[in-house]
C-alpha cells in the first residue's frame, strides 16, 4: 500500500492538469475588409504577429474570467507607431526611428460563454494625439491596446 501513496500526488497533478487543458478557452481571430486592403502595406509577418499577440491576451483573460469560453474575434484596424519593414522597404523615404504617428488597434466579435451564453465585444484604443505617443516600438499603441482589451474581458466588462 505505501508503494501506491507514492503516486497520490501525480495522479492530482495529472487530474488538475486535465481538467485545465479542457477548460482551455479558444480564441479565433480573423482581419476585416478594411485591414486586409492594408495587409499588403504593413507586411504579412507583421500583422500575424500582432494577431498571435491578440490571440495570447485574449485567451490569457478568457483563462481567468471565462474558462472555457470561446472568443470570435475580427481585427478590424491596426495601425503601427512606427513604420513597419514592409512600409519602409516600399517607401525607402520614411526613417524607421523618426519617422513616429499615431497607432491603436480596433477589435469586433462576440464571446461565447461556456454555458452558451453570448457576448458582443467592440473595442478600440488609438493613440488620441501625436504628442501622446508613449514608447519605442514598432507596435507599442496597438500592444497596448490589446492589453487594455484583454483587462476589460478579466473586469467582465463583456
Amino acid at each position: 500500500m505505501r508503494k501506491l501513496a507514492f503516486f497520490a500526488p501525480l495522479a492530482a497533478t495529472l487530474a488538475v492538469a486535465a481538467m485545465a487543458q479542457a477548460q482551455a478557452p479558444t480564441v479565433n481571430v480573423t482581419v476585416g475588409p478594411q485591414l486586409q486592403r492594408e495587409v499588403e502595406k504593413l507586411g504579412d509577418r507583421e500583422v500575424n504577429e500582432q494577431i498571435a499577440g491578440l490571440q495570447a491576451e485574449v485567451g490569457k483573460a478568457l483563462a481567468q474570467r471565462y474558462p472555457g469560453a470561446t472568443a470570435n474575434l475580427v481585427l478590424v484596424d491596426l495601425k503601427p507607431n512606427r513604420p513597419t519593414f514592409e512600409q519602409v522597404r516600399q517607401t525607402p523615404g520614411l526613417d524607421p526611428i523618426r519617422s513616429v504617428s499615431v497607432g491603436g488597434a480596433a477589435i469586433k466579435g462576440e464571446i461565447i460563454l461556456a454555458d452558451g451564453v453570448t457576448r458582443p465585444v467592440d473595442y478600440s484604443y488609438f493613440t488620441p494625439s501625436i504628442n501622446d505617443v508613449w514608447g519605442y516600438s514598432v507596435w507599442r499603441d496597438a500592444n497596448r491596446a490589446f492589453e487594455r482589451f484583454g483587462d476589460q474581458i478579466e473586469r467582465g466588462r463583456f
